[in-house]
């Protein structure tokens, strides 16, 4: 991180050794707190910034395959910027290793000092930490390091962006709840906070608190400076309030944070106003991205017109915590929990989808007297490997499989599958976008961790013990839940009324006829059961 005022140079840190490489921004090398000249070549650069970020050994041709083209002489390519690393490196010579197999490169970074408050408790950090890692954090990651022609390259660059905007989140936000009482520290916090989050109306109302609190401050007369008159001087004047904006004007980007039971950051989010519809988390879901995609705006644009509706976003997805290690069935329920809580929710519909339809059934029987009313779409009472269906399984496994190699990756046969399998009425729009959808949501191993978890979900035994009025909602050809499995859900459930959509999406598009007719059963069913 470079000293403001003091070029060339970089502030005092935990440095494991005399060099150290800064990518929380624009790429920087520095040795004993001078930055060093880097090569020209972009992709020189990157394979330094990969090789340092990774810190593992990587096989020769699988780093010819990240970063050039077969046409071209990549191994050849490969010694030549390896080289130009070497010069950069000077003196070091064990930090870069280097055989006729593989290349490691052990150097400190400045990503790496941040993963621990990434993936741990912000709130047993100290504040001069968590000070720390906020300024250690200069923009985008890599951000003069994209390389577009480089698909696997790219996905890795996003990926880690991702998750260093949504630490960066987290800690803003710890940081201004933690400093409150001092607002001469927490206002530039908050404004950068706001910069992220330019929509959060909640938070511009902070900052204007806090800034009324610094000017109130400053112009409180000191035993020194007091004068006679000095009251007499005409008070500064306020800035004007922000304007609240109406539900249509806000796209319910304002963005919540609460605890789970094991500390995991929960974040979630209100749009609307009406009787409240809280839809339970399913995952590849992102509270402010959401609002941008095609493939989910309509959902809740249409829920939030006469309700409001409140979402969260699942652990490990969107900008809630990700890499969490605990993803059972309970703690979703137990999530669950915490946001109705945190939200202040009384009594509400709860809507599941997909995969949370199975724990809206649970939360529903621990709190029947919150529930008014319960709508379960696209879901299932037991997930594709409990069916106990030998080529669902077969198919979902293989699936699974690719996970790690092709999520969020351009990678057309996988898009192609994948999106296929979720929205086969996709247009080419639908696709891009759930390559978007894909690498901003969620990581490889958390994708393919969750769908495990999702796999063996049975609430057979639960079913009978549902007592809040229930409508089951499904597509009548949906390739990732079985028709036949909203059946067996209502059939289940005591009074439960079911309708066939017809449709083939497991996610309904916007302008589908199933679509329409599924709002408003949401809305004729809210109506009759939210007073009761």
């Amino acid at each position: 991180m470079a000293v403001e005022g003091v070029p060339g140079r970089m502030t005092d840190g935990p440095y494991i050794g005399p060099l150290d490489i800064c990518v929380l921004g624009d790429f920087q090398v520095a040795r004993d707190g001078a930055l060093l000249d880097l090569p020209p070549s972009r992709k020189t650069r990157a394979l330094l910034a990969y090789l340092a970020v990774t810190g593992k050994p990587h096989q020769r041709e699988r780093l010819c395959e990240i970063f050039w083209d077969i046409p071209d002489d990549p191994r050849g390519a490969l010694r030549w910027s390896l080289s130009k690393i070497r010069q950069v490196l000077g003196d070091d010579e064990s930090a870069l290793v280097a055989d006729r197999n593989s290349v490691s490169l052990k150097v400190a970074t400045d990503y790496a000092r941040l993963l621990p408050l990434a993936k741990g408790d912000l709130s047993l950090a100290s504040t001069e930490e968590l000070e720390a890692a906020a300024g250690s954090i200069r923009g985008d990651f890599l951000a003069d390091l994209s390389l577009e022609r480089c698909f696997q390259y790219e996905a890795w660059r996003k990926g880690l962006a991702s998750e260093v905007e949504l630490a960066e989140l987290g800690i803003l936000r710890e940081l201004v709840e933690r400093l409150a009482g001092e607002p001469r520290r927490a206002l530039p916090l908050a404004r950068r906070l706001r910069r992220l989050l330019p929509e959060d109306i909640g938070l511009a109302e902070e900052i204007e608190a806090l800034d009324e609190k610094v000017r109130a401050a400053a112009a409180k007369p000191t035993s020194r400076s007091a004068q006679p008159g000095a009251n007499a001087a005409a008070p500064a004047q306020s800035p004007p309030p922000a304007k609240s904006l109406t539900a249509a004007q806000d796209p319910g980007r304002a963005v919540h944070f609460c605890r789970a039971l094991d500390g995991t950051r929960l974040a979630f989010a209100k749009t609307g106003s009406g009787p409240a519809i809280l839809r339970a988390a399913h995952w590849m879901s992102h509270l402010t991205f959401d609002w941008d995609s095609p493939i989910w705006r309509h959902w809740m644009s249409a829920l939030s017109r006469e309700n409001q509706l409140v979402r969260y976003d699942e652990r490990c997805n969107g900008l809630s915590q990700r890499h969490v290690v605990d993803v059972s069935f309970d703690t979703m329920v137990s999530d669950l929990e915490c946001v109705v809580e945190a939200a202040g929710l009384d009594r509400f519909t709860l809507l599941g989808l997909s995969q949370s339809c199975a724990v809206s059934i649970a939360y529903a029987i621990r709190h029947p007297e919150k529930v008014s009313g319960m709508i379960l779409y696209g879901g299932y009472v037991k997930g594709w490997r409990a069916r106990g269906d030998a080529g669902e399984i077969a198919t979902r496994e293989a699936i699974a499989t690719l996970m790690r190699e092709g999520w969020g990756k351009s990678n057309p046969m996988f898009r192609q599958v994948f999106c296929s399998m979720f929205i086969p009425g996709a247009t080419h729009e639908h696709f891009a976008w759930m390559d978007d959808l894909m690498l901003r949501t969620i990581s490889p191993d958390d994708a393919w961790r969750l769908q495990s978890a999702f796999s063996v979900i049975d609430v057979s035994d639960l079913l009978e013990k549902v007592r809040v009025p229930t409508l089951v909602l499904h597509a009548r050809e949906d390739n990732v839940a079985p028709v036949e499995s909203g059946r067996t859900m209502a059939a289940g459930i005591p009074g439960a009324r079911f309708f066939e959509l017809e449709s083939r999406n497991h996610i309904l598009l916007e302008g589908e006829p199933a679509f329409d007719e599924f709002i408003g059963h949401v809305r004729a069913f809210v109506a009759e059961t939210a007073g009761s």
